[in-house]
């Protein structure tokens, strides 16, 4: 295997940053699909208002277990990563199709979301892995693209379903069914297969679990990591709801998309307040800052329209803005040889954490005003803050 100055001594084609960037865009736009056009469902077939929430948590399942799956496996080690990101993107596009075409039967689009939210593990993740293998020496800068692209690829549907207003709902999963099947295309055909040979490993070690566990630097940056998860996809899901108090339609739908995809300049931004400040110090202005969005909801969701729409954007470009700061804590203070295995399960805890906080916020919400519901948010910022101090207090975390 190459040491880490030949990988680094292998130059990247130019395009290959750009091209992983927009296909994580456009590979992961089927994660949210469902949410764009959740009122039109729940108007076309009486689903309930928890209906959003379950949806919802069957993609974070399915996320779950293709993540931990593969790692078991070691499925990007054993195969060609562009490949398997092909394969997971067309088989993404198919779920998004089928989830389209059983949309009346409940239980029939929750296993379509559930398979779909499987596939997404083949997207994401790979394509992180197909940039830490080009950039080896450059990786901070180009994973704040990678989850700024995420953020903005999730948001996307709300803004098709905006430009598709007056068109059938059912548009929007055609639109993303299509951008994902591009997105594996792109990878497969402009993007060379990394220096780096493929592995024979037996996938996830046990003793990753052992070194999140006893490594104090590790659990600092892993829980606070749960902290930020106990907010972040709640707050996605709860964003339509809140807009909904003022908005309707189509403005709506932009609403929601300049919302969520304002946290790709805190990820852009972020990312270069880290190579001055350091990880630690960004990750934690941003969760004290999207903590505090959390706490002022029941001033600001009845201000007036410059305050409240002020207010949605900072919470959407914090409360995402420091996920790429929390990989690189965890990938940096993690033993070398562990490092993929510590944030998949990371990764998959807080994927978990989610399912827990959605399901519970959206249950809160159908029954209880916002602004009682949404201040609890905050308990996530508030413990993820608590358990950074040891990085915090010591200067710590990456430049």
């Amino acid at each position: 295997m190459p040491d880490e100055s030949t990988r680094a001594a292998v130059r990247a084609p130019r395009r290959v940053l750009p091209v992983i960037v927009l296909a994580q865009l456009a590979g992961t736009s089927t994660w949210f699909a469902a949410n764009a056009v959740m009122p039109e469902l729940q108007a076309a077939f009486g689903w309930p208002a928890t209906a959003v929430g379950t949806l919802t948590s069957a993609v974070q399942l399915g996320f779950i277990a293709g993540a931990l799956l593969f790692a078991l496996l070691a499925v990007a080690d054993r195969f060609a990563a562009r490949l398997v990101f092909l394969v997971c993107a067309l088989a993404g596009a198919g779920c998004a199709a089928m989830a389209r075409q059983h949309a009346a039967d409940f239980d029939a689009l929750l296993v379509w979301r559930t398979l779909g939210g499987f596939c997404l593990a083949g997207i994401y993740p790979v394509g992180m892995k197909l940039a830490a293998l080009w950039f080896p020496r450059g990786l901070g800068p180009a994973l704040g693209l990678l989850i700024g692209a995420l953020i903005l690829g999730s948001a996307s549907p709300h803004a098709l379903r905006a430009l598709s207003a007056g068109w059938p709902w059912s548009v929007v999963f055609d639109g993303v069914a299509l951008a994902s099947a591009a997105a594996g295309l792109l990878v497969f055909l402009l993007v060379p297969e990394p220096p780096h040979p493929r592995a024979s490993g037996s996938g996830l070690p046990l003793r990753a679990l052992w070194a999140a566990a006893t490594d104090r630097r590790v659990r600092a940056s892993i829980l606070g990591y749960f902290g930020h998860m106990w907010e972040l996809y709640t707050m996605w899901v709860l964003v339509p709801a809140v807009l909904a108090t003022r908005l309707a339609g189509a403005s709506l739908s932009w609403a929601a998309f300049v919302v969520l995809g304002a946290g790709a300049v805190g990820c852009a931004g972020g990312g270069w307040a880290a190579s001055r400040w350091g990880s630690a110090r960004v990750a934690g202005i941003q969760l004290a800052t999207s903590g505090l969005c959390c706490l002022l909801a029941p001033w600001l969701l009845h201000a007036p329209a410059p305050l409240f729409g002020a207010w949605l954007v900072l919470w959407g470009i914090t409360v995402a803005g420091d996920s790429p700061q929390f990989s690189a804590l965890t990938a940096t203070n993690a033993p070398p040889a562990l490092v993929g295995s510590v944030l998949t399960l990371a990764n998959s805890i807080g994927f978990g954490i989610s399912i827990a906080s959605i399901q519970l916020f959206v249950a809160a919400a159908a029954r209880w005003p916002l602004e009682t519901v949404v201040p609890a948010l905050a308990i996530g910022p508030l413990l993820g803050l608590i358990a950074l101090r040891p990085l915090l207090t010591r200067g710590a975390g990456p430049r």
